[in-house]
């Protein structure tokens, strides 16, 4: 097992990050918990999965470390309402597996995990999973925030463009009014030369 005390990660943190940590055994939440403390994470711990989903809606985490096996709620039902829910469709989560159960990283992550870890397991490559996963979460929210000013720029061109349709079509109803108007003139004109000539 590493020492967790991994110094060539922390110049890639930018800011502290915060990480709900869902574990049934508090032994294993205090160890958790102390060892990303350690590693620079604001930590946050859970013992079941009702909690853990009264936490998340009620403040954002950067990331979710979530035990797989719990009793009453399972990690899986969790991990199936964050991603239920809109406003944590996206929000990282790591599974904690069990090294003897391979079939539950494979449940893990077709229910929507962004990886999982098998327990025991060292802490730096725990804490790389997590860098990972959370370089990979804010390319992602770069992007949506990119797609979503493009969109807004659309909406406004679009808007745009309704715009100087309307214009078109008042400048179009305008020149034909002119049009009619010029015409009626000329019978007008037609008219008075033709009685004028008579």
């Amino acid at each position: 097992m590493g020492n967790g005390f991994s110094h060539s990660a922390e110049p890639r943190r930018r800011s502290t990050r915060t990480i709900l940590v869902v574990d049934d055994s508090r032994t294993n939440l205090h160890v958790i918990g102390a060892r990303l403390g350690a590693m620079g994470y604001m930590v946050v711990l859970a013992d079941n999965g009702r909690e853990a989903l009264d936490l998340i809606t009620g403040r954002g985490f950067d990331l979710i470390l979530l035990d797989m096996v719990m009793p009453g709620m399972s990690g899986l039902d969790v991990l199936a309402e964050i991603r239920a829910a809109p406003d944590t469709a996206d929000l990282p989560v790591i599974m904690i597996t069990a090294l003897s159960d391979p079939r539950g990283a494979v449940d893990a992550l077709a229910v929507g995990a962004d990886d999982h870890v098998a327990k025991p397991f060292d802490f730096d490559v725990l804490g790389a999973r997590i860098d990972r996963t959370l370089g990979r979460a804010g390319r992602i929210a770069e992007l949506k925030r990119a797609v979503a000013s493009l969109d807004a720029r659309i909406a406004a061109r679009a808007i745009e463009l309704g715009e100087a349709r309307s214009e078109l079509a008042v400048t179009r109803a305008d020149r034909a009014r002119l049009v009619s108007s010029i015409q009626s003139l000329n019978a007008q004109v037609e008219a008075l030369s033709g009685t004028s000539g008579a």
